[in-house]
């Protein structure tokens, strides 16, 4: 059974007189332990897509389902309670919380969810482990470079185990190594503990890290390519493939 299902989903902005479809009619499965890019030049709709899917934005026409929810129907506390029990999210921007520390921003989501001490800090020493993060629970955001920044954010994310982690450009305010690093983690994740993750970006290095690639143009599906047994390298060369057929100048969505 698919842990993530989109039917039919279309989304539009403005009126009638100056419409655009920035998600037209678009469907797909993602099995439980996927790790799934999304890729397309800007203005694709990818961003959209996943918008979507987080529930930040609400789709004009069609269904997303989670496991056996229709997310399409929800609504106030019990959108919120979704959110908060279903979703991990991964910002460009990080978003973390200036006047905490890394462990307390971490500890956050559980917090809420009402787990005792004890157990937040086994899960946030645990999760620190496994991303690399040790070193800066004490520190303040502003005490943190980019990389570690992103992991803490990673780390907020998954603590709570949701069943679908959804990251936005998660690489894209990084350096490359920090980049690198982060992508080895996500990988780590996917393969070592079952996550499934939903990865929007515009680099063909960062998907390559992916099992499989879904491309967007003009709000629509233009293709997808599963990595299979091929090594990261191969894949690689294969989303530049794709991406070249797409179309318009490469560096757009490359």
């Amino acid at each position: 059974m698919s842990l993530l299902k989109l039917q039919n989903v279309e989304k539009y902005y403005g009126n009638k007189s100056s419409l655009t479809k920035a998600v037209d009619d678009i469907s797909f499965s993602v099995e439980k332990g996927e790790f799934t890019a999304i890729m397309g030049a800007s203005g694709s709709g990818k961003t959209t897509l996943l918008n979507c899917i987080s529930t930040i934005d609400r789709v004009t026409a069609g269904h997303i389902f989670l496991e056996d929810t229709d997310i399409t129907t929800l609504k106030g506390k019990e959108l919120n309670k979704f959110r908060r029990d279903k979703l991990g999210f991964i910002f460009q921007d990080f978003n973390l919380m200036d006047t905490l520390t890394a462990y307390e921003n971490i500890a956050l989501a559980l917090s809420i969810q009402k787990h005792s001490a004890r157990d937040i800090d086994k899960s946030v020493k645990t999760v620190a482990e496994q991303l690399g993060i040790t070193d800066v629970l004490n520190k303040y955001p502003y005490q943190m470079s980019g990389g570690q920044k992103q992991r803490v954010a990673s780390a907020r994310a998954i603590i709570t185990a949701p069943r679908l982690i959804l990251a936005d450009e998660p690489t894209g305010a990084l350096d490359s190594k920090s980049a690198k690093l982060l992508l080895e983690r996500l990988s780590y994740l996917n393969h070592e503990h079952d996550a499934t993750i939903m990865m929007v970006t515009h680099d063909s290095f960062t998907a390559s890290y992916a099992t499989r690639v879904l491309f967007i143009k003009d709000g629509k599906l233009f293709n997808e390519i599963n990595r299979g047994g091929d090594s990261r390298k191969q894949f690689f060369d294969k989303i530049i493939d794709v991406v070249t057929l797409l179309g318009g100048d490469v560096s757009d969505a490359l």
